[in-house]
């Protein structure tokens, strides 16, 4: 298995392709501003260069803007603290600079990536099977939709599922959204929560990808504490934050069609 230093390196690389900047740069003390640009390798539903992304990884923040908002940026980032860049009100404030470029903040997640010392199959009472795609290539259905992408079939790798008598009752699967890292969503059917399968399947699936040379991540958003409770009882940690503004005629479209996919 890889080691927490290796674990990050990967993903410093992976969010300094896009934000066009070096990894390094989310290390520094102070912020960065970087100018958003065309970057081959970006996670494949990053359609097209940000307009304006905050990404920190806790100690700064590096925004990637286009060329006409890096003043915007710069005053953003001068007027809060890292702690308070993502959370209203500040929010608020950064919608009115934004307006008359036609931008609107809309995707803020938190990704995850696994602690090397604490990821571990967690046991359950109930069997586990690892799915392939010709396994899982019926499975595109309502009650799967956080571990498979309909839009983006090609890239769900791999599933782990639990069952009961036969019948799937959880899900988790491994989206390539990039060469080096495999994003994770997992779904229980509704009647069966409660009972740790999130976590079941959840930590078996993390142990297939590092088994095949990728980095498993995993994506939250701050509401939604049972899906952060999921990946903290799998021995992931919290890693980094990220907010994209977008067009205010596309602040109401479906998330899969740019940015962030709908967070578990």
């Amino acid at each position: 298995m890889l080691t927490n230093t290796e674990i990050l390196h990967i993903a410093l690389q992976q969010s300094a392709i896009e934000s066009c900047c070096a990894p390094g740069d989310f290390l520094k003390n102070e912020n960065v501003v970087a100018v958003s640009r065309e970057n081959a390798g970006r996670r494949a539903y990053l359609s097209e260069p940000y307009a304006f992304d905050l990404t920190s990884y806790g100690g700064n923040a590096v925004a990637c803007v286009r060329e006409d908002l890096q003043e915007v940026a710069y005053s953003y980032l001068a007027k809060h603290s890292v702690a308070h860049l993502f959370e209203t009100p500040a929010l608020h404030e950064l919608d009115v600079m934004l307006a008359p470029f036609g931008l609107k903040t809309k995707f803020q997640a938190e990704y995850f990536l696994p602690d090397a010392r604490y990821v571990r199959i967690c046991a359950s009472p109930y069997e586990t099977r690892v799915l392939t795609p010709a396994a899982f290539g019926g499975l595109y259905r309502t009650e799967w939709g956080n571990a498979l992408c309909a839009e983006r079939k090609e890239r769900d790798m791999l599933c782990v599922g639990a069952y009961d008598c036969g019948r799937l009752v959880a899900l988790a699967g491994a989206s390539a959204d990039c060469d080096t890292m495999w994003q994770i969503g997992v779904d229980v059917l509704p009647e069966y929560r409660g009972r740790g399968l999130a976590k079941t399947v959840t930590s078996r699936l993390a142990q297939e990808v590092f088994a095949r040379g990728k980095v498993p991540f995993y994506c939250a958003a701050w509401s939604n504490l049972p899906s952060v409770r999921n990946a903290l009882s799998c021995g992931f940690r919290p890693a980094w934050v990220q907010l994209t503004a977008r067009p205010v005629e596309k602040t109401e479209s479906p998330a899969g069609a740019f940015g962030f996919p709908s967070p578990h």
